[in-house]
């Protein structure tokens, strides 16, 4: 499972309040699972690149069903992330995440290790205040 990063509190930077950031994952490691098919959840605090910490895992009800999708489902779990800022995925419906970003969550489709997505993130964010 992907550890507390402190990169920047080396450098000499100081902490700063951050966001709260949802991977979908099987293992804790790798961002792997369709959020519609997922049951499980990696919470993280991202302050910036390279500078995270992991705070809670979260179990959901999959609401995806061979194609067929219960909404009150989909909203109850959608509710679950109402603290978290991003939601990091492996796939997506299109319907699902119109839902999430009404809800004030934005999804994205970042498979792969969850240290990674988080600095791409991180980045993301940067390059969001920059304009």
């Amino acid at each position: 499972m992907v550890k507390t990063s402190s990169a920047n509190l080396a450098e000499g930077q100081p902490e700063t309040a951050g966001y709260r950031v949802a991977a979908a994952s099987s293992d804790g490691i790798v961002i792997n699972r369709h959020f519609g098919r997922a049951d499980l959840f990696y919470i993280f605090e991202v302050m910036g690149r390279g500078n995270y910490r992991f705070l809670e895992t979260r179990t959901v009800t999959p609401v995806c069903d061979g194609g067929n999708h219960d909404e009150e489902k989909l909203q109850s779990n959608i509710d679950r992330f109402r603290d978290c800022k991003y939601i990091l995925v492996s796939r997506i419906g299109m319907g699902a995440a119109n839902k999430m970003e009404q809800s004030g969550v934005t999804p994205m489709e970042l498979p792969g290790m969850i240290e990674e997505s988080l600095d791409q993130l991180a980045v993301y964010e940067q390059l969001q205040h920059l304009f």
